[in-house]
């Protein structure tokens, strides 16, 4: 069952107004949720702010944080989004310097994901869709998801169970709905993200356990051929941990022991 608050009270409908809606002017944050807590808060937190910075959005993170909490002990178990909107405004792109921001909160079921994924690995559907490169944009998680939506929609079969997506210059990003990482000579590679995509917030824990750990990591550009000659590749986000990756078109990868490393590091964290 869907519950959804909006502005910390139960509701199911918005305004036609909404800057939401209407172009997609605010940002998003998706959290797993365990025993009434959500999990990595303070990392959805922190990119909620960065976002909430660059939107120009006057955001009060404080009550966000209590929202959150409270609607956390009340699902107890299942998948959080947390929406904000710039909230109302007229027609015209420019934002009334006014403009309150639209809190919304809803709960889903945890997805049930095939245990496979996780033990056996996954196969990457190669994306035709590009993202577009937009330094403002990239890393946070906007409400303009069109480039995700229009990827997705490139494969339907059971046999991808996740797409691999590439800028317009070529260059390897990410995920449809995760963040993508390659090991290589023991070194820990994940792309870039300056120009585009989203900074996952465990892409940035597995970054601080790779430090932690003492294993080398680096966010660069990636290509294909450097796809082609990893060790390893594995994909990534806050809801399901890490899915090893086997396989995208004729390129083949066995599942690694830092993938392995690093997947019971994050069973910990997530508690699945």
């Amino acid at each position: 069952m869907t519950v959804c608050w909006i502005d910390g009270a139960p509701a199911d409908a918005l305004p036609v107004k909404d800057r939401g809606l209407a172009y997609g002017d605010g940002l998003f944050e998706t959290l797993l949720v365990k025993a009434g807590q959500p999990l990595l808060f303070e990392r959805h937190l922190q990119r909620l702010a960065l976002g909430g910075r660059r939107l120009a959005l006057n955001l009060d993170l404080a009550l966000i944080e209590r929202e959150c909490r409270t609607f956390a002990v009340q699902m107890s178990e299942g998948v959080m989004k947390l929406i904000v909107t710039r909230g109302d405004g007229v027609r015209g792109y420019a934002p009334a310097v006014d403009a309150q921001p639209r809190r919304i909160l809803q709960s889903s079921p945890l997805p049930l994901y095939p245990q496979e994924n996780a033990e056996q690995g996954v196969r990457l559907f190669p994306c035709k869709t590009r993202l577009a490169e937009q330094p403002l944009l990239a890393g946070l998680k906007h409400l303009n998801r069109l480039e995700q939506v229009i990827a997705r929609s490139e494969w339907s079969d059971a046999e991808h169970a996740e797409g691999l997506m590439r800028d317009t210059s070529g260059r390897v990003v990410e995920g449809v709905y995760s963040n993508l990482f390659m090991v290589k000579g023991g070194v820990l590679l994940t792309p870039d993200l300056t120009r585009c995509g989203v900074a996952g917030v465990m892409r940035g824990e597995l970054l601080t356990l790779a430090e932690q750990a003492n294993m080398p990591a680096r966010a660069l550009d990636l290509h294909v051929s450097d796809l082609q000659k990893a060790d390893e590749v594995f994909v990534c986000n806050s809801i399901y941990g890490i899915w090893p990756v086997r396989a995208c078109e004729q390129l083949n990868w066995p599942v690694g022991p830092v993938t392995r490393k690093l997947q019971n590091l994050v069973r910990g964290l997530l508690d699945i």
